[in-house]
């Protein structure tokens, strides 16, 4: 199988037993990699009604075919799992250097199950896998981790491991890999956690086979041009994400005040020429050019001294606009405190947002969170909640369960103020500002997540500009950019350049055919018919849990809150009308679940109701 490596690694934690197994072509064929096959995986193991914390909950890493190749942003990997935040089918996605290094090591994907008796970690070199014990490690942070690790295996190993809030099982702790890359979203290090799992450690030194060498280099060659040529890369190169955070207040993103979106003082802080100055060096994850991370260094104030990776677009966001704060310095830590804990930053920041409106509203006083004095704006509270949740410490404990249940344990109407779907906190968009780009939040299969469909139709006007504030076209187009983010992610790419328009189907699919020689690649309708078979069977697994169109539900203030400030203001979220619409465009029933014409059309139609709580038509 060229470009595949034609394994996969089944981890048995319960009987410490590793069992190579072999890929199967017609798997390839119909999901390509990275996301396609985990979703199936997960489909064909994952039983209904499991625990997310059980041993019985399945975790899958997998990367693509173009991973470790000459391809340009192609490496990042895909973790894969029922969440423990949201009990929905979860995909999230890391970069750095773990995928490259686990397809050198032979594999093209790892199925972990079951539950280890104690701390464990597990390192393979090649065909070499072992079970060793993790007890020295259980409890340090990521980073010391990472170092103790490499000194018991080797200095080049890579690695994916989880922090002090993963052991805890906070709901919304990430898994993080040696260089501070995260799937952070929907609480895969508590998965891990569960299963007493510290880290996985790879090292390989095998590479993959091109069935068209000279094709693939010429289209290489053709990508890198193209990624060179288009305005945006020099930004990414020179700023990473930091450069959105005061264009996207403009546009009416960066919410602020836990979505009241008031104007925020001093936004001025995050404009580039003020963040650019704390930049000391440039670095990017295996083969890609872009080479968007940037190191933050800090010199005054109470943090001066801490050196640590920038906080990109989101962080910003949930540690700064969402609270009121502008204090960049304080943001850096707290980004630093989630990568050493394990935390995911976007649903710190928020759950943080929660309480500070509860506090402003008189809903929770200082005694119930600790002597607290949460005031919009001030980054000391926020900085000492983020060891809270990450420890469960006091109020911390309360909010490591994510906003949905924070909300729900604290009650006093606190739900109205929590910020998500599904349980997944939202992110630095607001739906009432990009219709198309909420609508897209409100219809993940994991929830309030931007990846899955971020719009550049509506936020960047590329390749063409839309009113973002119109509801009409936004179901064709949400479906649209939903399908061809699933379809980036079984490569396993960076979004980035695809949402910049550095890529497109085309180039990926003779980029693919090149690679594999699989002639279906060859066909740039198949291949969004594969990102359209992904998603619909996302939807199926969900849906296998109970999950159906009534959980596409935007916040309450989303809906019935219009925004109070330029240029969105008036504008609230129109739902139902939304909905309806793009239930139509997907070929799915009133319930928003997929007919069984729909099924049959994406070739799913082997799909067999597994659990009576699916109903397919």
């Amino acid at each position: 199988m060229f470009s595949y490596m034609g394994r996969v690694l089944e981890l048995d934690l319960t009987k410490g037993k590793a069992t190579p197994m072999t890929l199967s072509e017609d798997l390839v064929k119909r999901f390509i990699g990275g996301r396609g096959i985990g979703a199936s995986f997960l489909w064909d193991l994952l039983k209904p009604g499991v625990d997310p914390l059980s041993p019985e909950n399945v975790l899958i890493f997998s990367v693509g075919p173009l991973t470790g190749t000459s391809a340009q942003s192609s490496h990042r990997w895909v973790a894969q799992f029922k969440s423990p935040l949201t009990t929905t089918y979860f995909r999230s996605v890391g970069g750095g250097f773990f995928g490259a290094e686990l397809k050198f090591a032979g594999y093209d994907a790892v199925v972990v199950r079951g539950r280890a008796e104690r701390p464990t970690y597990v390192y393979i070199e090649n065909d070499v896998v072992e079970f060793r014990k993790a007890d020295i490690v259980w409890g340090m942070t990521t980073d010391a981790t990472r170092d103790f690790l490499r000194d018991e295996t080797s200095k080049d190993s890579k690695m994916v491991v989880i922090g002090p809030a993963g052991e805890r099982l906070v709901r919304i702790s990430a898994i993080v890999t040696d260089d501070m890359r995260t799937a952070a979203r929907g609480g895969g290090g508590a998965v891990m956690g569960s299963k007493n799992l510290k880290a996985i450690v790879v090292k390989g030194s095998s590479r993959p086979t091109i069935y068209d060498e000279d094709a693939f280099r010429e289209v290489v060659k053709e990508q890198v041009e193209r990624f060179v040529k288009n305005p945006v890369f020099e930004r990414l190169k020179a700023f990473g994400t930091d450069g959105s955070c005061y264009p996207f207040y403009t546009l009416g993103h960066f919410p602020t005040y836990n979505f009241k979106q008031l104007e925020l003082d001093n936004i001025e802080a995050f404009r580039i020429e003020n963040l650019t100055k704390y930049m000391v060096k440039h670095y990017g994850c295996y083969g890609c050019m872009i080479r968007c991370g940037k190191v933050f260094k800090l010199t005054e104030g109470p943090y001066a001294g801490v050196v640590w990776d920038f906080p990109e677009y989101e962080t910003h966001w949930s540690f700064g606009g969402n609270l009121g704060i502008t204090n960049v310095e304080a943001i850096t830590v707290a980004n630093m405190l989630c990568d050493k804990y394990g935390l995911d930053t976007i649903s710190t920041g928020v759950v943080i947002g929660l309480v500070y409106e509860l506090y402003e509203k008189g809903i929770i006083g200082r005694k119930e969170i600790g002597g607290l004095d949460l005031r919009w704006g001030d980054p000391e509270p926020m900085v000492n909640l983020v060891r809270k949740i990450a420890l469960r410490e006091g109020i911390g404990d309360i909010l490591a369960e994510g906003v949905k249940r924070a909300a729900e344990a604290l009650g006093r109407g606190a739900e109205r103020f929590a910020m998500h779907v599904k349980g997944l906190e939202l992110p630095a968009y607001d739906p009432r500002s990009a219709k198309a780009n909420g609508l897209n939040l409100v219809t993940s299969p994991i929830g309030a997540s931007h990846t899955m469909g971020w719009n550049s139709y509506e936020i960047a006007g590329i390749p063409q500009k839309m009113d973002p504030l119109s509801v009409e076209g936004k179901a064709e187009i949400t479906k649209y950019v939903q399908d061809r983010v699933a379809l980036i992610e079984t490569g396993v790419f960076c979004t980035l350049p695809w949402n910049r328009w550095m890529m497109d189907e085309e180039l990926y699919s003779r980029m693919l055919y090149a690679a594999t020689g699989i002639r279906e690649f060859n066909d740039v309708k198949y291949l969004l018919l594969v990102g359209e078979r992904i998603f619909n069977l996302e939807r199926l697994i969900n849906a296998r849990e109970g999950i159906d169109g009534k959980y596409d539900k935007a916040p309450l203030r989303i809906v019935k809150e219009p925004v109070p400030r330029f240029p969105s203001k008036g504008q609230v979220f129109e739902e139902e009308i939304l909905l309806k619409d793009y239930y139509r465009a997907r070929g799915w029933d009133e319930r928003g679940m997929p007919t069984r014409g729909k099924l049959n059309e994406l070739g799913l139609s082997e799909v067999k109701p597994a659990s009576t709580r699916i109903d397919v038509k």
